[in-house]
């Protein structure tokens, strides 16, 4: 009895740590969505930003606000989370700590697909946003099929080292085709381009929001309850197998999920890389192992991580910007280093 009231205390315990750890991301969220609010060449200070929400600004405050500051910020933390349980899915599948839709080439097959739509079409204005997200969806599924197809062997299955160096060697490749494909582009369409492939969050309009939105909406309550299907993979495949996991069968739809939320993500941001292996890895480092909970951290430090970095971006070379992608990357190739250290050790 005894035993089993101090176990209940511990995971009170636990829960009760877990919890305000997610209370403190959601408070640094939002402290980060208000001053991302008064950043920009156009300063508005606090008490603007705050009349302008209720309705009080005047034409222009307005227009700053709702127009090109907030769109861009919800889609900021939107990727950032797309990104992060993106990268958690194929850590989680793949048993591999260095899994990141970016490193492993699916961030650039949603790249070469939205690339290749955007070179025949004469002006990135007249393309359809909410096309993109599918796009995107159907360049990173095919990039994946292939990764999956060349890592896997009959007897062997996926290892995580395969699937590492298979994802890299893939993503050179699509950059290469990329760098051919900028040949021809007009030089509007180029600069777009640069700009996107930098990891700019360039789709700062409602139309991007409704376009991203639906894709999170439907996916991530379906990784959420996929939650213990992820702790049982976690345990390998043959403690899976005997618990009653469909591995494959399992392994795939999550993986879909994986290629929808990076695909639609990369979409409206671009080339942002690195969030799908920091999130994961600080949310772990935070709340534990448990998919339960992992998920949700995950996608509360990604969001995080992406709208800091584009806040700092926007704020630091002021008028010009850095995009957001260079200012994760900066923080990221480190990190991704020490986890390569650390592994080999």
């Amino acid at each position: 009895m005894s035993h089993n009231s101090y176990l209940t205390a511990s995971q009170q315990k636990t829960r009760k740590k877990n919890l305000f750890i997610l209370s403190i991301l959601t408070i640094l969220i939002i402290v980060t969505f208000i001053i991302s609010m008064n950043t920009g060449v156009i300063k508005l200070t606090p008490m603007e930003v705050l009349s302008t929400l209720f309705g009080q600004g005047d034409a222009q405050q307005q227009l700053i606000l709702f127009e090109f500051r907030l769109p861009r910020i919800i889609v900021a933390v939107l990727v950032g989370m797309g990104l992060a349980i993106s990268g958690a899915i194929l850590q989680g599948i793949s048993r591999n700590a260095l899994a990141d839709p970016g490193i492993l080439g699916i961030n650039a097959g949603a790249g070469l697909m939205v690339m290749l739509f955007i070179s025949f079409f004469p002006a990135t204005a007249a393309a359809p946003v909410f096309l993109l997200p599918v796009l995107a969806f159907i360049g990173s599924g095919m990039t994946a099929i292939l990764i999956y197809a060349l890592s896997y062997k009959r007897h062997e299955g996926i290892t995580p080292m395969r699937l590492l160096l298979t994802g890299i060697a893939v993503a050179a490749g699509i950059s290469s085709a990329m760098i051919v494909l900028t040949l021809r582009l007009s030089p509007e369409n180029y600069q777009f381009v640069a700009t996107w492939l930098a990891g700019s969050i360039w789709g700062s309009n409602w139309k991007f929001v409704l376009a991203l939105l639906p894709w999170l909406v439907v996916l991530l309550p379906f990784v959420y309850s996929k939650s213990r299907v992820l702790n049982v993979l976690n345990l390998g495949e043959l403690t899976a197998v005997g618990l009653g996991a469909s591995i494959e069968k399992e392994r795939r739809w999550l993986l879909a999920a994986s290629v929808g939320l990076a695909g639609a993500s990369v979409s409206v941001s671009g080339g942002i890389g690195f969030v799908g292996l920091i999130a994961p890895h600080l949310a772990r480092q935070l709340v534990g192992a448990k998919h339960q909970i992992l998920l949700p951290a995950s996608a509360l430090v990604g969001g995080l991580l992406v709208l800091m970095a584009d806040t700092i971006g926007r704020s630091l070379l002021e008028p010009s910007e850095i995009p957001a992608g260079i200012v994760v990357a900066v923080l990221g190739a480190p990190y991704f280093l020490y986890l390569l250290a650390r592994l080999k050790q």
